[in-house]
């Protein structure tokens, strides 16, 4: 369907979004890094209020995105996308302060994985979701077992909202010319987490090494990546983006090692990459392959 009130300016090339979005992990990992130095200011919900905050705020003033003239189906996407986005972060950031980073970000790629798995045909996705669930064992032999019950819970809702936040992204680039959709998904998810925030935060979230930690998070973990990914989906069909999105993971994990002095141990690892192949076979021969973006 064509959008013609919305016509997307910026389409990058195959090869250039696919930079963008490899560009986009890494920034997102690292970023999730630097917030868990903020959690023993903050908490987890202050954290993620307070990074989603200045996002939102920084993007509505640069974009200045209007709402006049839209449909009742472009609200809805974008508030879905809103909630989706805000969701994911609560619950991967209330996962992280539980349990390690890489941990974390395999178990909730299962989300990407499943949303492949539900979309693909035949066999074969099953053959990716059993090897998933393999390295997850794997990763239970490696101490699985000594991982916070609820922590291990939040990675898994993290998952299951990430994988709403994709197709729900693809609709709002369709939708939104240039960053307008971001801009707008910001707002509705600083407006889920902020209460949170400040409930469980409250003037700590005005200190000046907070807020300066916290613009850095949001530009790594929010404004960085979310705008690459917009981007890149216009352009690069949803199947490639989960399959770069696989590599979450393994760049959570060097993430993980470099900043916070996170052990990876070869179990570990070894885990780790049969949960990014399942990821990346399911997405690959599993799922069905988007349709371009008209403009």
């Amino acid at each position: 369907m064509t959008v013609l009130a919305a016509r997307p300016t910026t389409r990058p090339g195959g090869r250039t979004a696919i930079g963008l979005v490899v560009g986009g992990e890494f920034s997102m990992q690292f970023g999730a890094a630097v917030a868990a130095l903020l959690f023993a200011r903050l908490g987890a919900n202050g954290t993620v209020a307070l990074r989603l905050g200045i996002s939102a705020l920084v993007l509505l003033l640069v974009c200045r995105p209007r709402l006049r003239g839209r449909t009742r189906g472009d609200l809805l996407t974008v508030l879905g996308y809103g909630l989706a986005l805000g969701g994911m972060n609560i619950c991967f950031y209330e996962a992280i302060a539980r349990i390690p980073l890489g941990a974390a970000v395999t178990l909730e790629v299962l989300g990407p994985l499943a949303l492949s798995v539900l979309t693909g045909r035949g066999l074969l996705g099953a053959v990716w979701a059993v090897l998933a669930l393999a390295g997850v064992a794997l990763l239970g032999e490696d101490g699985f077992t000594g991982l916070d019950v609820v922590g291990v819970a939040f990675a898994l809702l993290a998952g299951g909202l990430w994988a709403g936040y994709i197709v729900l992204a693809q609709r709002a680039g369709r939708s939104f010319a240039k960053l307008d959709g971001l801009a707008l998904g910001l707002a509705v998810s600083a407006a889920l987490a902020l209460p949170l925030g400040i409930a469980g935060a409250g003037a700590a979230l005005l200190d000046p090494v907070a807020l300066a930690l916290g613009a850095a998070v949001a530009v790594l973990s929010s404004l960085l990546p979310y705008s690459l990914e917009l981007l890149a989906l216009r352009s690069v069909p949803a199947n490639t983006f989960a399959v770069v999105m696989s590599l979450s993971p393994a760049v959570a994990a060097l993430a993980g090692a470099l900043v916070l002095g996170q052990a990876l141990t070869p179990v570990g690892a070894g885990a780790i990459a049969l949960v990014v192949i399942a990821c990346a076979g399911a997405v690959r021969w599993g799922g069905r392959r988007a349709a371009p973006v008209e403009a």
